[in-house]
């Protein structure tokens, strides 16, 4: 007679491992790294005084390490390399602030009062023109705006921040001492820290450290070189326009192209207004094309080719990083959230590369030598 084998028996259905239970472990697993989350960042929210000079000097060593590292493959000692890569650093970057100083520091006021008379006459416009825009919506955008610059969110990350003397200097000095140390001692300063990881865990900490060193670095060149010729072009195209403040309107466009998306546009209003009060409005609207025509080259042609594989980003994951950031720390973290949104894209993408992408050991590596001697 043949036996048949017994039914395997089904473990009982409990209130964990149905699929509610599932549902429900994972969002407390969510719940809670969204807490953790929160938590360290307003932890580090408070000590802004400390992470924003480190924040800063991460991304300034990641730009400057090539310049170090050539240096010290002209036979100059580490520490000298550092100094002289770090002074001609701050001296090429006070000329520039000085030539630029002296060069617009007599038209800020010219240029502001330009600006509120082309908002006065935009005003008028929507008010007269064939739009029919009720006064009362201009009036509650402006005061919109206004309540947005002035808030507590906006204006202790940047306006306050700005005016506490005492803050300002010992950010600058505490950004310079973290500097020089990163410049001189950054690898080691890595190592460090991936000195408790061994095989596959530290392999993957050192390719995170060269792909942040390298997106960093990459992002700060390539968006000075994209400003420049933002800044350079409109400029020029003011210049030709005869529009007034075409200087201090292009030192604008420079420091806005820090701010993607965001800076690029506000300084193409700015300039539009004051072409609108100065040359009227069909010098207004071709200002307006010049400064179109311009992002689009940049965002087709100039950072494609400049930024490369630096910022691979949605403008919208941009949009978010830029708002999150000036939530947090104002204009700072605007111009850093953007970096840092990169380099953490960054790090996923590369967090499980093969073991054809490790990364390459020094060539004066002891593992090199070893097997050059074999």
């Amino acid at each position: 007679m043949r036996q048949h084998d017994a039914p395997t028996p089904t473990p009982a259905r409990t209130l964990m491992n149905d699929r509610l239970g599932w549902l429900g472990l994972r969002s407390g697993q969510i719940l809670l790294v969204i807490t953790l989350t929160a938590a360290v960042i307003f932890g580090l929210v408070q000590i802004k005084l400390v992470v924003i000079p480190v924040l800063i000097a991460v991304i300034l060593a990641s730009a400057l390490t090539p310049v170090v590292a050539w240096l010290r493959r002209r036979g100059i000692p580490s520490a000298l390399a550092t100094w002289i890569t770090l002074l001609a650093s701050i001296a090429a970057l006070g000329g520039i602030i000085t030539l630029i100083v002296f060069a617009v520091r007599d038209q800020w006021d010219k240029l502001f009062t330009s600006a509120a008379e082309g908002l006065d006459t935009l005003q008028v416009f929507l008010l007269q023109g064939p739009i029919h825009i009720d006064e009362q919506q201009i009036e509650d955008l402006r005061a919109t705006a206004v309540d947005f610059v002035t808030s507590s969110q906006f204006g202790t990350g940047a306006l306050a921040g700005a005016s506490v003397v005492a803050e300002l200097l010992t950010g600058i000095v505490l950004l310079l001492v973290i500097l020089f140390f990163f410049l001189k001692d950054g690898d080691r300063i890595w190592n460090f820290f991936l000195a408790p990881f061994q095989g596959t865990r530290l392999e993957r900490g050192r390719r995170i450290g060269v792909t942040a060193r390298g997106v960093l670095g990459g992002y700060v060149r390539g968006t000075a070189i994209v400003a420049l010729v933002d800044a350079s072009a409109i400029g020029i195209g003011l210049a030709i326009l005869q529009v007034p403040l075409a200087l201090p309107l292009a030192v604008i466009v420079f420091l806005g192209a820090f701010i993607p998306l965001i800076g690029a546009t506000a300084a193409g209003v700015l300039a539009a207004l004051v072409a609108l009060v100065a040359n009227g409005p069909l010098i207004a609207l071709i200002v307006i094309i010049i400064v179109i025509g311009v992002n689009q080259l940049e965002g087709n042609l100039l950072q494609p080719v400049v930024m490369a594989q630096n910022l691979k980003l949605h403008p919208l994951v941009i949009l978010f990083a830029l708002t999150a950031g000036t939530i947090l720390a104002g204009i700072v973290g605007a111009v850093l959230s953007v970096p840092i949104a990169a380099v953490a894209w960054a790090i996923v993408k590369t967090w499980n590369e093969p073991a054809s992408s490790r990364v390459v050991p020094p060539q004066n590596s002891p593992s090199v030598r070893r097997r050059r001697r074999r």
